[in-house]
């Protein structure tokens, strides 16, 4: 089944194979995607899906430097060029949205506040343009600031369609502010967005409804990471997770979504099958952050029904021709991490096509 075409939302894909959103940080200050995020993007148009690395939707989401955003025309000019030359290979593209929130600094934003469901700051140190600095106490939000969250969202994804792509992926995942609200170790609001279940779920849903409202159901995914338990967001207690999970994605599944992608350890675990029960439409899997998909894997993740479509990072990031590869058994290349993060083609674009 890994090879065989598939519906999501209104598209045909050619096989079930979708690349992963992966931070490369290759596009400068200015967040501008140039001709070495076009070339490496068409590289891997074989992919039934590309789903882009993380973009902000506004210069307060930026988590790092070197990223790609969604807000200035020049940005979305960039962004046209990648998504034009994705679609001349006979690709298909989601740009993910992406918004930080407490996992970034003042000195990435560019002066923008930092924000999060509490004031609350993550331990540790981030690399800033001006070296490694302490994660901020960041600002919480009122109700009536929320609002203006929720239309950057909104307003990115309209960008996103405007320069090209075929939808958008929400970030609900890896403890950025999506995952934020979710978590009750991030979230300690006493007012309707925090507190129950039913409230941590709340902010994810009316920014997911409010997107699905100016763009269609059909170019909107989601991406979540239950029980991720990363850069402070904890999510410790099985009963609140399933609770938690369970009521957002039953106000989602109604909405049409084109997929809900799920990162988590265990594809085959009760916590994820019971999402996928409830959630209707395409589901995706993500078997680990920074634990490389296998093959065997892949193939055996839809063999066993656990899955519509496999989403996968590292072995993209090494095969731009991982279709075939994985198709014929070829030998693969092996990633090299070093190079993962950086300014160049090196590690980027410069992994071999497999030679007859």
């Amino acid at each position: 089944m890994l090879f065989s075409p598939m519906k999501l939302g209104a598209m045909e894909l050619p096989n079930r194979l979708v690349m992963a959103p992966l931070t490369r940080i290759r596009a400068g200050r200015a967040g501008i995607p140039g001709p070495l995020l076009v070339e490496h993007y068409r590289q891997r148009a074989s992919l039934g899906l590309i789903v882009s690395e993380g973009t902000y939707p506004s210069h307060a989401g930026q988590g790092f430097a070197g990223q790609p955003g969604l807000v200035t025309a020049e940005q979305l000019a960039g962004w046209a060029n990648v998504t034009s030359a994705v679609h001349e290979e006979g690709g298909r593209i989601f740009a993910q949205v992406m918004h930080a929130g407490r996992v970034t600094h003042e000195g990435i934003t560019g002066g923008h506040r930092v924000i999060a469901p509490s004031a609350l700051a993550i331990e540790g140190e981030t690399r800033t343009y001006e070296g490694k600095k302490p994660y901020p106490v960041p600002h919480s939000p009122s109700t009536e600031e929320l609002a203006g969250v929720i239309q950057e969202f909104v307003t990115a994804s309209v960008k996103a369609i405007e320069a090209g792509f075929d939808g958008v992926e929400l970030h609900g995942a890896n403890g950025y502010l999506l995952h934020e609200f979710l978590s009750p170790g991030s979230n300690q609001r006493d007012d309707t967005y925090g507190g129950t279940p039913e409230n941590r779920a709340r902010f994810v849903i009316e920014v997911t409804q409010a997107v699905v409202a100016a763009i269609g159901a059909q170019r909107v995914g989601i991406r979540l990471s239950p029980e991720h338990n990363i850069q402070g967001t904890l999510e410790l207690d099985a009963a609140d997770v399933r609770e938690t999970y369970g009521i957002l994605v039953d106000a989602l599944e109604p909405l049409g979504l084109a997929y809900l992608s799920v990162l988590h350890r265990d594809p085959a675990s009760a916590l994820v099958q019971e999402l996928r029960s409830k959630f209707k439409g395409t589901f995706l899997v993500n078997s680990g952050f920074g634990v490389i998909t296998t093959r065997e894997e892949a193939l055996s993740l839809l063999a066993d029904d656990l899955a519509d479509a496999v989403v996968v990072g590292r072995p993209a990031i090494a095969n731009p021709d991982l279709v075939r590869r994985w198709q014929e058994d070829l030998p693969l290349n092996e990633p090299d991490a070093a190079t993962f993060y950086g300014p160049d083609a090196i590690g980027y674009t410069d992994y071999p096509f497999h030679q007859n």
